[in-house]
């Protein structure tokens, strides 16, 4: 296995201080990929002892990730996305299907980082309908760490939809 994303060096032509989402977005990817490689329809929709499935956090993120970054570009929520919301638990699509959306909503939003100008991290920003006052490096630091406490979310939902006993959450070997 390979270290984890943020181990790998620094990325070219990206501010240091907007590296680290993109480095949690690749760890995502990579947890994600590897936590729900041959998880069936059924399991991925499945509430284990009532927590939120696995295809929820999958949508979760994806709606969540494009939505923060729909504020990282100083705009408000669109109808679509704000109907959205409440349909993020209802089952539906399959493992692909919800990588795909995860993946296309991580691009966009690294699209968007990237271009971003140091200069403007200080710059404010809005959240929400009630506008909760925030900035630009604030929204980047959330956009990683509310990605991330979902991914944990789901592995423990994924080891309890398979009924797996391992503690361990990291797919790296014990012995690293």
């Amino acid at each position: 296995m390979r270290e984890e994303a943020w181990l790998r060096g620094p990325l070219a032509d990206v501010h240091p201080l907007v590296a680290p989402t993109l480095h949690a977005f690749a760890q995502v990817r990579e947890d994600i990929a590897h936590w729900t490689k041959g998880l069936t329809d059924a399991e991925i929709w499945s509430r284990p002892q009532g927590l939120a499935p696995v295809g929820f956090h999958l949508r979760h993120i994806a709606g969540s990730v494009a939505r923060l970054t729909t504020y990282l570009r100083g705009e408000q929520l669109t109808p679509e996305q704000l109907d959205a919301i409440p349909r993020e638990m209802d089952p539906g699509p399959g493992r692909l299907t919800l990588l795909d959306q995860v993946n296309n909503a991580l691009q966009q939003s690294e699209q968007v980082i990237r271009a971003l100008h140091p200069a403007t991290l200080a710059d404010s920003r809005s959240v929400g309908r009630k506008q909760f006052p925030t900035t630009v490096m604030g929204l980047v630091v959330h956009l990683a760490e509310h990605t991330q406490r979902h991914v944990g979310e789901l592995i423990v939902t994924t080891k309890l939809a398979r009924n797996t006993q391992a503690g361990r959450t990291s797919p790296l070997p014990v012995d690293v």
